[in-house]
């Protein structure tokens, strides 16, 4: 297969924007599948990617699913991600190997907060986009709109590359402003594509449309530039290769309409997809020499290189671990041996296979730009393969904070080896789920991005371990840290029979900014050997021992910075052991001058309710200590864009519901750690030294 010919794209948006809908779409016309699949289809079947029983009895996308498909000789593989923020991590992943994406919006509600979350990860991973202004047949459709948005909202240089005809119940076809032919879907399912002119009383507004797109283009191709100052005409060729070169320099999002559920505008997208997006070869992929002191080093998307893959996500199937891998450089076939990089580990790799949903195709062999899936190869997510001749590494993705916790114990003790197992491949599967064991209360802790996420979970292990869980109170996951920069100098001493411990130290311990990306630094200013070079390291685990658990509730401290400048050191008392216990001790006594702060997990929470419902809303956002960022109304409905602690957001959704008649609907994702307010912060503390005097007796 011609690397050339590959497409490897994903589908992300906001939630129910109908990303799943248009996959199975993609997979009809491109005839993986002869029947189409509803999300929430009358049949119980569930849409082809959605395969989980989860998936389909909730109508969401929980797991990212692969599949490939092929489009006028052009190959395709696709990543379905889903919409929901708490499984964030999916997309975050799918986004790490594609080379480009389709970022779906609904033509009524536009650029939502999920979109905008998903656009920021395809910039974190320099992803070239395609925009699909889908639904666009429900009622209150308006691309240009959304174009706006796109513009407004996400800053981006957006243009419409195709224009509906019609909308809302009259919407009938699509117009391509590159050929400027009008397309009409017939048949069944609209497999049918009809071309005929474009029709007379819409002729004037798609030439406009398509003056303002051979405009923009101009600033990335001088031959478009010099035809549109000229007032000619440019042919459909030469615009197609400004767009595909404007696309994939990241500074242009070309929009098309359509609507997948309507069967309308899919064949176009497939096409632009083909024409516009990157191959493999027209991305930049780096690794890190680890032989070289981690130099970077240019990925070349050919065979004939040695062989680096990424695993980027795991799955626990019928037949042990499944290993979803993207193949950079290089080729792998079925019985080679692959080294992990992380380990060095050698593995044969027994089985190849390309996935198709749930449904596995074997084959011998991948190259360079494929995306496959291999059968007893061990791994952690994130993990670089190599064929053994060189060791690099890939960097992994970014893996967001857990914000809610969760004690939960097996309800019957017989299940508890099932409960270690599914929280040992859980964690294995998901970066963002976390487990860890409170050693004062002796309960285990799950952590993740949000109350779907762990009850998502939960269910999981009821039905796939037969593990029945009960939960505790969710938990937020506060964080301490302080606020003033204070001098300290601690010596400790301790003399018993033989030879005692000694060890002295001084320096600064001062605020980080809260946005930094380190949450502890340690900077080593001793000079002239007052302390021995040997001894700084064991400083430095001392401060990380002691700054798991803060003094005011027990959270881990983040924003700090250790600086150790003085010190002193005796020649046979002083150890490891010794600077170990000073910088703990020196942490505990200095720690309240520092004026420590508790914060808590600030959420970008936006609420969607009919207009005569706006002060209910409203009211309830300010009773949870919540800060309204604006409103907007937009068919009657109302939005609240508002930032509010996590800890108050607890029943919400029933809340809403009930003061919305049901009709109230929320998303809320993760935005920043803030100080909480005095009084909270008091009875935070009152709690804990209840909690741990509970705990002593």
């Amino acid at each position: 297969m011609d690397i050339e010919k590959i497409r490897n794209i994903g589908i992300s948006a906001h939630i129910d924007s109908g990303k799943t809908t248009l996959t199975e779409r993609i997979l009809y016309y491109t005839k993986k599948i002869h029947k189409i699949e509803e999300v929430r289809g009358k049949s119980g079947v569930g849409a082809t990617m959605d395969f989980m029983d989860l998936e389909r009895e909730k109508g969401i996308t929980i797991q990212s699913a692969a599949t490939y498909a092929e489009w006028k000789n052009n190959v395709i593989n696709i990543i379905d991600t889903p919409g929901h923020v708490d499984f964030t991590i999916e997309v975050e992943r799918a986004l790490r190997v594609l080379d480009g994406a389709i970022l779906v919006l609904c033509s009524v509600s536009g650029v939502q907060s999920q979109s905008i979350t998903v656009d920021r990860q395809m910039t974190r991973y320099h992803v070239p986009r395609i925009a699909f202004v889908n639904k666009m047949d429900r009622a209150g459709a308006d691309p240009v709109r959304c174009t706006h948005q796109l513009r407004d909202k996400l800053g981006h240089n957006a243009h419409m590359i195709a224009m509906p005809i019609g909308a809302e119940e009259k919407f009938q076809g699509v117009i391509d402003l590159v050929d400027m032919k009008a397309n009409y879907y017939d048949g069944d399912n609209g497999e049918k594509v009809r071309m005929e002119e474009i029709p007379a009383n819409l002729l004037s507004h798609a030439k406009e449309l398509r003056h303002e797109l051979v405009a923009a283009m101009g600033d990335f191709d001088d031959e478009v530039a010099h035809l549109y100052l000229e007032d000619k005409d440019v042919p459909a060729d030469l615009l197609r290769k400004a767009i595909r070169k404007a696309t994939l320099s990241l500074k242009f999002i070309p929009v098309m309409v359509g609507s997948a559920y309507k069967n309308k505008g899919v064949q176009l997208l497939l096409d632009a997809v083909c024409h516009y997006l990157p191959n493999p070869t027209e991305v930049l992929n780096e690794a890190h020499d680890q032989r070289n002191d981690e130099a970077k080093v240019v990925l070349e998307s050919t065979p004939d290189k040695p062989f680096v893959g990424l695993a980027f996500k795991l799955e626990d199937g019928r037949f042990g671990q499944l290993t979803y891998m993207r193949i950079y450089q290089g080729k792998v076939a079925k019985g080679d041996w692959i080294v992990n990089c992380t380990n060095e580990k050698k593995v044969k790799v027994p089985r190849l296979v390309r996935m198709h949903a749930d449904e596995m195709n074997d084959i011998d062999s991948a190259s360079a730009g494929d995306i496959v899936a291999m059968f007893g190869v061990e791994c952690a997510s994130g993990e670089t393969f190599t064929d053994g001749t060189i060791r690099y590494t890939m960097t992994s993705m970014h893996v967001p904070n857990a914000v809610i916790s969760l004690a939960v114990a097996p309800k019957d003790k017989t299940t508890a080896a099932n409960f270690s197992k599914a929280l040992n491949r859980f964690s294995r599967e998901d970066p963002t789920f976390r487990v860890h064991r409170d050693e004062e209360s002796a309960q285990t802790i799950i952590s993740g991005m949000g109350e779907l996420h762990l009850e998502i979970y939960i269910e999981r292990m009821k039905r796939e371990y037969n593990c029945e869980v009960i939960a505790g109170q969710p938990q937020v996951a506060y964080r301490e840290t302080i606020t003033q920069k204070t001098n300290f100098m601690y010596q400790h001493k301790k003399q018993t029979g033989g030879s005692g411990q000694y060890a002295k130290i001084g320096g600064v311990f001062e605020p980080l900014p809260l946005d930094a990306v380190n949450t502890y630094e340690f900077v080593d200013e001793i000079v002239g050997g007052k302390i021995p070079r040997e001894f700084i390291p064991s400083c430095d685990k001392g401060f990380q021992t002691q700054l798991k658990k803060g003094l005011l509730i027990g959270a881990p401290v983040v924003g700090f910075r250790a600086i150790i400048d003085d010190g002193a050191y005796h020649d046979v008392d002083s150890s490891d052991m010794a600077f170990q216990i000073c910088a703990q001790t020196a942490v505990r006594e200095f720690y309240a001058k520092c004026k420590p702060v508790i914060l808590e997990p600030i959420m970008r929470l936006q609420t969607q309710a009919p207009e005569e419902f706006q002060g209910a809303v409203v009211g309830q956002i300010n009773q949870r200590r919540g800060m309204i960022a604006g409103t907007g109304t937009s068919n009657k409905y109302v939005q609240v864009d508002a930032e509010v602690p996590l800890s108050e957001m607890f029943g919400y959704s029933t809340d809403l519901r009930s003061a919305t008649q049901g009709k109230g609907e929320f998303q809320m994702e993760f935005l920043r750690y803030a100080p909480v307010p005095r009084n909270v912060q008091e009875e935070l503390m009152k709690k804990y030294q209840e909690k741990r005097a509970a705990e002593n007796k």
